[in-house]
């Protein structure tokens, strides 16, 4: 991929790209020189961050930072590019995430971003998103993966998923895609801060079909909403509108299976998944 402007605007990715290529140059650096330079990472890598077909790793950004001496700035860049790839109307709930003392989702068709493998993000990226290149659809796995990162501190949040048994029934990806993605939300549940719950088929109609609903409650006590359907979103703070969502999430709740009936039709259709990669 060549660095492009989409229609004369920089974005995010392409300022990132550029302003290694022009730190490197004034130095008098070949790309090899710089590789030596910031720890052996090979030249070939960095080229294609360089031509922007490849976003850099937060730990390489932070060694080009110190290398330049560049005060941290082309870590800023990085978090614009990963900011840019999240949608506008989630982007202010999605930034709390590192705050949440207890995160609560309901989704109707898929398993919750947090809870995804890298492989069921890029299949869902893909399929939803088919004018995008491969290293735009690359950097939102990326960005949704770091995200996870929030599970794995001395202090994660509670974190409560329900999700409607369509999730686990489509096989996105594919049997293999979803033989991982099962097995990662069997881990997932084992956390004892997570709790996994599904609402099965038969209980018949649910307040939120069609769409997804996120409850964040933060350090202050505060809690926080958004509402998604398939390309659009409502982002909620008001007291009476998040009373109202959550009120519709704890109807989700109590037709759920309990957690263990839910692992148990979790492990069933891993099953299922596994008889097909397997055939």
């Amino acid at each position: 991929m060549e660095l492009n402007n989409e229609g004369g605007k920089l974005t995010p990715r392409v300022r990132l790209a550029m302003r290694l290529r022009r730190l490197r140059e004034r130095k008098g650096l070949s790309l090899r020189q710089l590789s030596e330079g910031v720890g052996g990472y090979s030249h070939s890598y960095l080229g294609r961050v360089e031509l922007g077909s490849q976003l850099p790793s937060e730990a390489l950004v932070n060694m080009l930072d110190d290398f330049f001496d560049t005060d941290g700035v082309l870590a800023d860049l990085l978090e614009m590019v990963h900011d840019s790839v999240i949608a506008d109307y989630s982007r202010k709930i999605v930034n709390k995430e590192p705050e949440a003392e207890r995160i609560q989702v309901f989704t109707s068709s898929l398993v919750p971003g947090l809870l995804q493998t890298p492989a069921y993000a890029h299949a869902l990226f893909r399929r939803s998103l088919p004018d995008e290149s491969e290293e735009e659809v690359h950097d939102r796995v990326t960005v949704r993966m770091r995200r996870q990162r929030i599970f794995h501190g001395e202090d994660p949040p509670y974190y409560w998923a329900i999700m409607d048994e369509a999730a686990l029934r489509r096989p996105v990806g594919g049997a293999a895609c979803m033989v991982e993605q099962l097995e990662r939300l069997l881990r997932a549940a084992d956390r004892p801060r997570t709790t996994v719950q599904v609402l099965p088929f038969a209980r018949g109609a649910h307040p939120m079909l069609g769409g997804g609903l996120t409850l964040m409650t933060l350090k202050d006590g505060a809690t926080v909403a958004l509402v998604e359907s398939f390309d659009s979103g409502e982002g909620a703070d008001s007291p009476k509108r998040v009373v109202q969502l959550t009120d519709r999430f704890d109807l989700a709740r109590s037709l759920a299976l309990t957690d263990d009936e839910s692992i148990e039709l979790v492990r069933r259709y891993l099953k299922g998944y596994e008889d097909d990669d397997d055939s």
